[in-house]
């Protein structure tokens, strides 16, 4: 049997009330409306609802008995049907799964970390490494944001591009080129190529063949860790972002020349389920993400 819902208002203002006119005054329809739905409500529940006692109503035991049920059900629809958009931080508990790349991971997540902490002390962050193939985390709800350089090709994802970051050429502060990086230069020597896919190019290399040059690239690595790692014990060159690569950089005690070509810069690109588009919770934190960044950026 299909209930219409909205006989639960007006069972409520009836309780409520104790009399159609009251009842019809509060829900601001006509007595003959409250009179028929009177009419539906004894005919769904076998029951009177209300009996006439000399000039006034009153209840009957069973709708005493489900007065509060009533009201309870009626407060926890219009709960459902107009949730609340104030959002809590004090007394948010929740566990975030963001996804990134690692250089990504150490410039933005200490930074968001204690943004989240200072605002929201119950929350949870959880910061998971790329894949080397795509998945349907984000999509199956295990991953709330990915960050990135790529762009959502289906449309139930979301994206916002949340900034650019320039390339840069990491290097050992003695490298041969460390005094002059020229075009031929770069091309000259060897390279480890950043690649969480393996790949042995990139779209640099499509820039030098237009000039007629061609680099040699000894190895492709995941991480940018160790394409560094591997730059600081020879004389790899390796090519990265400055801003979101710079505590990784320094931390390996390298330096940085400017790219002797010109190149886009790489894109910062957050992406999301649509699923969470009007949550509260998640585009509190997609707004400490941008904020993060742009503390990083800034700096």
């Amino acid at each position: 049997m299909q209930v219409d819902l909205n006989l639960l208002t007006v069972l409520d203002a009836l309780l409520e009330e104790g009399s159609v006119m009251g009842a019809a005054e509060r829900l601001h329809l006509s007595s003959p409306a409250v009179s028929r739905t009177l009419g539906r409500l004894r005919a769904v529940t076998g029951d009177d609802i209300l009996v006439r006692t000399g000039h006034t109503m009153v209840p009957t035991p069973y709708a005493v008995a489900i007065r509060e049920d009533v009201h309870r059900l009626l407060r926890q629809a219009q709960e459902v049907l107009s949730p609340a958009r104030e959002l809590d931080l004090a007394g948010l508990e929740r566990i975030f799964t963001i996804q990134c790349h690692d250089a990504l991971a150490a410039s933005v997540v200490p930074v968001l970390v204690g943004r989240i902490q200072e605002q929201a002390p119950g929350v949870q962050l959880r910061v998971l490494a790329e894949h080397s193939a795509d998945t349907g985390d984000l999509r199956q709800g295990r991953v709330d944001l990915e960050l990135g350089g790529g762009r959502p090709a289906l449309p139930e994802f979301r994206s916002e591009e949340l900034g650019h970051d320039p390339l840069v050429v990491a290097m050992r502060p003695d490298h041969p080129c460390a005094g002059d990086l020229d075009l031929r230069s770069y091309a000259a020597h060897p390279h480890v190529v950043i690649s969480r896919r393996g790949r042995l190019t990139a779209p640099i290399d499509d820039v030098l063949a237009a000039e007629g040059l061609r680099r040699r690239v000894v190895a492709a690595v995941a991480t940018v860790p160790v394409a560094l790692q591997t730059a600081r014990r020879g004389d790899v060159l390796v090519t990265c972002t400055a801003i979101l690569g710079r505590p990784l950089i320094e931390a390996f005690g390298l330096i940085t020349r400017p790219l002797p070509i010109e190149s886009p810069a790489a894109a910062i690109i957050c992406t999301w389920h649509q699923r969470f588009d009007s949550d509260p919770a998640h585009a509190w934190l997609r707004e400490q993400v941008r904020a993060s960044l742009a503390e990083i950026t800034d700096a």
